[in-house]
Order: C-alpha cells, then sequence, then structure tokens
C-alpha cells in the first residue's frame, strides 16, 4: 500500500505528506518498518516453550493487528486502501478463531494447564 500510495507522487506531495525522510531512504520502495520508522525485527516474534503462553501470545498478537487495520481505515476514505484493510482485518479475525480453537484443544489435552509433564526437561537437572 505504501508502494501504491506513493506511486505518481511527486516530490512536493511526498514531501507535503511529511514523508520525505522515507523517500531519502527508501524512494518509493517497500520498507518493513513501523510507523515511527523503526525497521522490522524478528525480535518481535515471541515463544516460551509453553504451548500455552504461547497460544495466548498470538492471540493477542492478532488481536492487536485487526486493531491496527481498523485505526487504518479511519485514516482514509480511499476505497483502494480501504478494501485491502478490510480484507487483512478479516483475516486477523479468522486467525484468533483459529487460535481460539487451539487453545481450546490444548486445554483439553493438557491437565490443569499443566504442561511441566510434557516439557522434555522437566526430568533435567541444571545444577
Amino acid at each position: 500500500m505504501i508502494y501504491q500510495c506513493l506511486r505518481g507522487a511527486s516530490l512536493c506531495d511526498i514531501e507535503a505528506a511529511g514523508m520525505s525522510g522515507y523517500f531519502t531512504l527508501h524512494d518509493r520502495s517497500v520498507f518493513p518498518c513501523d510507523p515511527n520508522g523503526v525497521p522490522f525485527t524478528a525480535s518481535y516474534i515471541q515463544s516460551t516453550g509453553d504451548p500455552i503462553t504461547d497460544i495466548l501470545e498470538d492471540l493477542a498478537a492478532e488481536q492487536k493487528a485487526r486493531t491496527t487495520y481498523e485505526h487504518l481505515m479511519t485514516l482514509t476514505d480511499n476505497p483502494d486502501i480501504i478494501e485491502p484493510l478490510r480484507f487483512l482485518r478479516q483475516r486477523e479475525v479468522n486467525h484468533y478463531q483459529r487460535f481460539g480453537e487451539c487453545l481450546q484443544i490444548l486445554q483439553e489435552m493438557i491437565p490443569n494447564n499443566n504442561v511441566r509433564y510434557k516439557n522434555q526437561f522437566a526430568e533435567c537437572s541444571f545444577t
């Protein structure tokens, strides 16, 4: 969408939109970063080894993404931007529902949400 919005924009348009810093570093190309220009890093990906904790983290991530798409949709009235955002928002809802189903399965499989008996290191001594 960034490329779509910048395609055909003049340098004056880019400057007026406050994108001159982005243009200076990346021209009109796509660069994965947050709205403040902080580049994407894999450190955003969490994993604890506890399936319940990890699924709950996934559920939260899907809700955060859905909320972000909704916020972006309020910033424009351009249907060429809103339609893909609607699709992406619905995809997050679907992911949230599937992760919810996984959580239910895990909770049924693991008595009292205790994963220690499933942990391969539970019997090991680390001293």
